[in-house]
């Protein structure tokens, strides 16, 4: 990683902290530059405004996802395992990464911003198309059924993860997402056996 790619790595990992301690109307460059110790005009020199700091902490956040949700589907496990091991992994980084989660389920970000929502959209889509690859492979083997169409699993599943998700940005991460996320998230795939 060279010096500007670290500078910012090091920016969006104070911009996480903001966003958990004061939100996302917390999340300004006054405020940023303070906790990073130093002038506004310094944080400018990395990121053109905040739209950027955030639009760099998603594509981040992408990233790395694509790269953990590939080694899972090209890992030699059953199709449903994999389905399991995404989400736990999920479940994982954001339990230790949990400004991720205040940046992508805040309401106001996405609202009149073209380049956020496009980061958030493209974050989804990815997961969506490797989440029904999985499924179909499930169908194939005959690890789950086949009479439930594989858009409507993805929607049972996304629906269930992100509900879990937002429970548990809504009580202050007060319990354990890991714990009670797989658990959820296995009762489901249960639910699709054959």
């Amino acid at each position: 990683m060279d010096q500007t790619s670290q500078r910012q790595y090091e920016i969006i990992q104070a911009a996480g902290k903001l966003l958990i301690e004061k939100g996302i109307k917390g999340l300004t460059t006054k405020n940023l530059a303070a906790e990073m110790g130093f002038s506004e005009s310094a944080l400018y020199r990395h990121f053109k405004n905040k739209e950027d700091i955030i639009v760099f902490l998603l594509d981040y956040l992408k990233q790395n996802i694509e790269q953990r949700l590939n080694e899972i589907a090209y890992s030699s496990a059953r199709p449903s395992d994999k389905l399991e091991q995404v989400f736990k992994s999920q479940f994982a980084y954001f339990s230790q990464n949990p400004h991720f989660i205040v940046a992508v389920l805040s309401e106001g970000l996405i609202e009149d911003n073209t380049k956020i929502t496009q980061s958030i959209w493209s974050i989804f889509q990815f997961k969506s198309q490797l989440i029904s690859q999985l499924i179909d492979q499930a169908k194939q083997a005959g690890e789950i059924t086949t009479q439930i169409f594989t858009p409507d699993i993805l929607h049972i599943l996304l629906g269930s993860f992100r509900l879990m998700m937002f429970r548990w940005k809504m009580t202050q991460f007060g319990f354990n997402l890991l714990e009670q996320g797989s658990a959820l998230m296995q009762v489901n795939i249960n639910l699709l056996k054959q």
